[in-house]
């Protein structure tokens, strides 16, 4: 038995080439994501049909990847499709019935490439683009765990990022704040801000002893696995117990990175004079004397004991006034490094080889030594990650781009490119635009405007092609377009601005709506859950309402928002009954087809006829079909118009974007 077992691992360890003393092998080191961008050469065609269908390079490398499969492109998508397709990829909200007809009847020449334009510099388009980034990053305004204490000052890491893609800003420059925004410009309060990236991950706290150096690693945990899934698309954080088990990604590679952020603390930048700072200060002591006091009590009581003073210690916490303003950052201090350790299966207290600053060793020639240079850790690991020559972070970047525009990127996997992550579908496509990117200046902008001018995403959805969905199915050589469902964010979104609530106010402290008591309830600390008094915040874009770890908004989490906790790649889009509850019976719902009815009876005086026309060009952003505006017409003249209105937000046309 012990010799099959020995034989067994000896297979296993000669399958996977695994290199002696932690070199790497050559077959390690040709995996693809690993490799230098390409410069591929633009294919050529010969047919006239083709010639029209290659708008830009896009399309060129999509069609000979179809030939290749004797696959050919669907038809163009109709003006009134493209229209509202464009608006909710770029600002996540439905164009106006009034914006459709002015862009189906703008026959100038230009009159694409100058919506995708206006769409560009839309405040809304910050808005949307950011929420794809805070998904990435997994933001959050609280802690998790079982406290899950809220991070009044986390808003304007919020706020940051929608100015940044707002701005265009550059996305070396983008990553460099955030990795290191307190090292390179201490005294500017948008880097100071982006900083905090660092201190978004789920923190622990605990009511009684606190185990620092556990407390300490997991920090430092949180931090390192964010640099690999958000910015490098590896899942570095696997190499934190032993070396990766199927990446070139060594567990010393781990801690390495790891070491990069040994010198960071957590940092609030003061906003307030010192007088308003002693103020609270003096009010908050006698109270947070009672807490110690009580948390010394908590450590030698029973656990049912310790569960009713935790509760009272929570009750005690929401008695304190805010605290002044602050900016939610790092700070580097050179005098109180923790010391970096390989640990054994990523254990605190089993501590190996010491170990110091290197990027992961399969990006760097042989034998490169450890970075010695203690200052400023943060901007020399930046200045790797955004390095031109990182085959990586162009390639990760790009492909989150085509996925939010697509559905699914060119690699499947957006934040895993190793061995078991997906292929590229397009390879030579994917250096092409990484290289754009890189060439433009980091522009996310340009990126758009390039995809969004492409044929391949002009295309119908609505095809009925039988060769090409039998032979791909999941649409990965882009045949067609891939029919999408709106997000949680979109939904909601939504709903507001065809029924006429929709509050366009930008940025600031995030609001909390109004939810079922008996969720408020269930939170260890219920205080926690103080609604914003005034109504009309209520009605504010999804991305600015609190996003809480332990308490999710069930219109949200029921159309698969993230949880907060890890990196969200991609959002799934599941289909169960809770979705079609919350939809007919939500009391959101209702309040906004209540309020969409009551639009809808005054400009159309009640005429069933006029009704289901101006509905549909809300809702669907275009006019009925015969058939469904039969069908509409008999239901409205004998439903409430409460009812019908919360039908046409139940429709597909108006969940859906083809």
């Amino acid at each position: 038995m012990r010799t099959l077992l020995a034989l067994t691992i000896c297979l296993e360890l000669v399958a996977a080439n695994v290199a002696p003393l932690g070199k790497y092998t050559a077959v390690e080191r040709r995996h693809w994501a690993f490799q230098p961008r390409s410069n591929p050469a633009l294919p050529k065609f010969e047919s006239q049909a083709d010639k029209n269908f290659v708008r830009n390079p896009i399309d060129a490398f999509v069609l000979a990847r179809l030939k290749k499969a004797e696959l050919a492109p669907s038809v163009p998508a109709s003006k009134e499709v493209l229209v509202r397709r464009v608006y909710f990829d770029l600002t996540g909200l439905p164009p106006t019935p009034q914006q459709v007809q002015a862009f189906v009847n703008d026959k100038k020449p230009d009159a694409w490439p100058r919506l995708i334009q206006q769409l560009l510099d839309s405040p809304h388009y910050g808005e949307r683009w950011g929420q794809h980034w805070l998904d990435v990053v997994r933001f959050a305004e609280t802690d998790g765990f079982e406290y899950d204490t809220h991070r009044t000052e986390a808003y304007r890491y919020r706020d940051y990022v929608i100015r940044a893609f707002q701005n265009d800003k550059p996305y070396d420059r983008f990553i460099t704040e955030q990795l290191a925004g307190d090292e390179i410009a201490p005294q500017e309060q948008e880097s100071v801000i982006a900083a905090g990236f660092n201190r978004l991950g789920p923190l622990r706290k605990n009511a009684g002893n606190q185990e620092v150096a556990s407390s300490r690693n997991e920090v430092l945990t949180e931090m390192t696995n964010a640099v690999g899934a958000a910015l490098l698309g590896v899942t570095l954080g696997c190499a934190r117990c032993h070396d990766h088990k199927f990446d070139p990604i060594r567990q010393s590679d781990y801690y390495r990175m790891q070491a990069y952020f040994a010198s960071t603390l957590e940092n609030d930048f003061p906003l307030t004079d010192r007088e308003a700072r002693t103020t609270w200060e003096a009010t908050v002591k006698p109270i947070d004397a009672q807490i110690k006091k009580m948390q010394s009590e908590m450590a030698k009581a029973d656990p049912v004991k310790q569960e009713e003073i935790g509760k009272q210690i929570a009750q005690l916490e929401s008695t304190k006034p805010p605290p002044p303003p602050t900016l939610y950052s790092v700070k580097t201090d050179l005098a109180k490094p923790s010391p970096i350790h390989l640990l054994a299966r990523g254990e605190y207290t089993a501590k190996g080889d010491s170990v110091g600053m290197r990027p992961m060793g399969i990006m760097l020639p042989e034998g490169t030594p450890e970075d010695k240079d203690l200052q400023q850790p943060r901007a020399r690991l930046a200045g790797w990650v955004t390095s031109k020559e990182n085959p990586l972070t162009a390639r990760v970047m790009v492909n989150r781009i085509w996925q939010y525009h697509f559905g699914q990127g060119i690699v499947v996997t957006p934040n895993d490119f190793g061995r078991m992550g997906g292929r590229p579908s397009h390879p030579e496509l994917l250096d092409f635009l990484a290289n754009e990117f890189v060439q433009s200046g980091y522009s996310v902008k340009h990126i758009h405007k390039l995809i969004l001018s492409s044929s391949t995403w002009m295309q119908a959805s609505d095809t009925k092609n039988v060769k090409a969905s039998t032979d791909d199915p999941e649409n990965k050589l882009l045949w067609k377009f891939s029919r999408r469902r709106l997000t949680a964010e979109e939904l909601r979104d939504s709903m507001l601005m065809v029924s006429g609530n929709l509050n366009t106010k930008q940025g600031g402290p995030s609001v909390i709506v109004p939810i079922e008591k008996e969720l408020v309830a269930a939170l260890y600390n219920p205080t926690q859950w103080k609604v914003t008094p005034d109504p009309a915040e209520h009605k504010r874009r999804s991305i600015y309402l609190l996003v809480k770890r332990n308490l999710h908004l069930p219109m949200l989490e029921v159309f698969d928002a993230p949880d907060a906790l890890v990196s969200c790649a991609r959002r799934e889009s599941s289909t169960h009954a809770p979705q079609a509850l919350e939809l007919l019976n939500g009391t959101f719902s209702n309040e906004q087809a209540e309020a969409l009815a009551a639009k809808l009876a005054k400009s159309s005086g009640g005429k069933p006829e006029k009704m289901v026309d101006q509905a549909y060009q809300l809702v669907a952003g275009r006019l009925p079909s015969l058939k469904e505006r039969q069908v509409a017409i008999e239901f409205a003249r004998t439903a409430t118009p409460h009812e019908f209105a919360l039908a046409m937000l139940n429709l597909s046309a108006f969940i859906y974007v083809n």
